[in-house]
């Protein structure tokens, strides 16, 4: 589980993986099978979140009463979701915009990133629709 930089290599996505970013500025790539809870632990959001006059849309810190700290949001839809999350007992842990996911899918690499990945009373791992 090396870390690398998040450039756009020829052969990414041969393998699906999650690219975790952290606070030091690594980037840590882990092969989907090898994902672990432990791996978000000191995580930050993918991306920065902006905020200036005159956009369209809403972003904002969260205080979530589950993680006793502030999470992200880029607009009100995410907030809704996210307060759905913080008052559902089954969720343990929110992470905000945790990762990269980047799979190939026919032909073509494909890269996505999760609003939100959710750590439900039973560890498992996934996002806001896999909490019940």
């Amino acid at each position: 589980m090396a870390v690398r930089s998040t450039s756009r290599s020829g052969d990414e996505g041969a393998v699906p993986s999650a690219s975790i970013r952290y606070a030091d500025g690594s980037v840590r790539t882990v092969p989907f099978s090898q994902v672990r809870r432990a791996d978000f632990a000191e995580s930050v959001p993918w991306r920065q979140f902006r905020s200036v006059r005159g956009q369209r849309h809403y972003s904002g810190t969260y205080m979530a009463a589950t993680t006793g700290g502030p999470i992200v949001h880029e607009s009100r839809l995410e907030l809704a979701r996210l307060l759905l999350a913080d008052f559902d007992p089954v969720v343990r842990g929110i992470y905000s915009q945790s990762c990269r996911l980047v799979a190939r899918v026919g032909d073509r690499v494909r890269r996505h990133v999760p609003d939100f990945l959710l750590v439900t009373r039973s560890g498992t791992v996934g996002g806001p629709d896999l909490a019940g």
